[in-house]
């Protein structure tokens, strides 16, 4: 087989600013700059960088390059051909997927065999994938687990190691799975950690499985977090308010896409039923919809169809799509790590974005503490509603503009399906007359039973 060329014969500038150009980047930014080199000559790395600014290539471009194809020199020399020589573990199913998009874009320069893994879906495609031959694998720890218990995905050959979102990967609730698969790869391995947060006791925790690692971090200490293109807004809202609020939000000429984030999985579907209710073209993500609906809605997203999405924080960590000019939290962060990666999907390669935050008058101190850690501007923070001159003028929402439309548009018939995979099925008792009805209707029986059933009272079988 042809031998195929490695980065260094093509130029790495070069494949590096074709590669960024494929993903919506227009020139190289300061963690691809410190961490390829280093990432080459094979050290460990602890990476830490704003969100936004391609730390996705810049693990990904030195694991293409160090993967061996057939027909590279030492490819021959492999103990275990065929199998992962890399392994890439995000904290959810669509970073994963993301992951593997951006890396697609340089792969052409080396063909290397990518595969994205992660629950939600069938084994069969996977396990196909797996024996055909891979080189790396993308992919969730419990499906990784799954497979590698089982047999279908040998570790034993992987030596190029990235946690992609090290600080959630390495949480006390993800931690024990990264350590059961951390033992089924080489012990002489490269480890690379990336993430936009990096605090102390994760450190630690890090430096503990790594071998002399190299903390790079893009920006000075005294550097803030967050985008410096984002605008940030914080208000004090009623929570009955606030629907109104996005229903205005939505009707603003400078909107291209909007996330919406919640606390949890009933507050996501509530808000997304609303806005559609209200006219607007809205989909939601969590963890109670099956990964088709959530696919489904995270392409109708992409494409425009959709100009809303809401999420919650582990369904929307890492999701990087293109256009998103707004980003809200409809209810307010637990603390400044999330705050951080929540308002990171806007802003994103070079763009402005605005950052919207609503404070319930119960929120107030869990805010200041999210203010002061971050060192913002918003002590004081004003009580505002739907029709609030400042808030109006801030957010540049017409004037006279109402939160529903006038005449909404029909609901999709997908989306209809959408919600009802995620309501609980009602189970009536078989002897109650909900039951007797709900068994009539789903017999085709027309004829629903009544509650006038005739009784006649006996005594030794004769009447009273």
């Amino acid at each position: 087989m042809e031998k195929t060329a490695t980065f260094s014969e093509l130029g790495l500038s070069e494949v590096l600013t074709k590669a960024l150009s494929e993903v919506g980047f227009d020139h190289p930014f300061p963690i691809q700059e410190m961490a390829i080199p280093i990432a080459l000559s094979g050290a460990d790395i602890i990476g830490q960088a704003r969100t936004g600014t391609g730390k996705t290539l810049a693990f990904g471009l030195p694991l293409l390059d160090h993967v061996l194809l057939s027909g590279d020199d030492d490819y021959e020399d492999l103990s275990l051909p065929d199998k992962p020589q890399a392994l890439i573990l995000t904290p959810t199913r669509e970073l994963a997927s993301q992951v593997t998009a951006e890396l697609s874009a340089a792969n052409k320069y080396r063909q290397a065999r990518l595969l994205t893994v992660y629950g939600g879906v069938g084994y069969d495609d996977q396990v196909g994938s797996l024996n055909d031959g891979i080189d790396i694998v993308i992919g969730t720890p419990g499906r990784i687990l799954d497979l590698a218990d089982s047999g279908k995905l040998d570790l034993a050959g992987v030596v190029r190691l990235v946690l992609d979102e090290a600080d959630e990967m390495l949480d006390m609730g993800f931690l024990p799975d990264v350590e059961r698969i951390l033992s089924k790869t080489s012990t002489d391995r490269q480890s690379q950690l990336f993430s936009a947060t990096m605090p102390g006791p994760i450190m630690a925790l890090a430096r503990a499985q790594m071998h002399q690692p190299v903390h790079l971090r893009a920006e000075g200490q005294d550097a803030i977090l967050m985008v410096p293109e984002t605008t940030q807004f914080v208000y004090q809202t009623h929570d009955l308010d606030k629907p109104e609020i996005l229903g205005k939000l939505c009707q603003v000429s400078t909107l291209g896409k909007m996330m919406v984030f919640t606390q949890t999985k009933r507050s996501a579907a509530r808000l997304a039923d609303e806005l559609v209710d209200r006219g607007f073209a809205a989909v939601a993500i969590h963890g109670d919809l099956t990964q088709q609906a959530r696919e489904r809605s995270l392409r109708r997203f992409r494409k425009g169809d959709a100009k809303v999405l809401v999420a919650t924080d582990v369904a929307g960590r890492g999701i990087d799509v293109s256009g998103v000019t707004h980003v809200v939290n409809f209810e307010c962060p637990d603390d400044e790590k999330t705050y951080v990666h929540r308002i990171g999907r806007t802003g994103r390669a070079g763009a402005s974005g605005v950052a919207i935050t609503f404070i319930d008058w119960a929120d107030t101190t869990r805010w200041k503490v999210i203010n002061r850690a971050l060192e913002l501007p918003f002590d004081e923070i004003v009580e505002s509603y739907s029709t609030t001159p400042q808030l109006l003028s801030d957010l540049k929402i017409p004037e006279g503009v109402k939160g529903r439309l006038a005449s909404p548009k029909p609901r999709p018939p997908r989306q209809d399906r959408d919600r009802r995979e995620q309501r609980q099925s009602i189970d009536f008792d078989d002897q109650s007359q909900g039951g007797r009805r709900e068994r009539a209707r789903r017999q085709g029986d027309k004829t629903e039973p009544t509650g006038n059933r005739q009784r006649r009272r006996t005594r030794n079988g004769k009447p009273i």
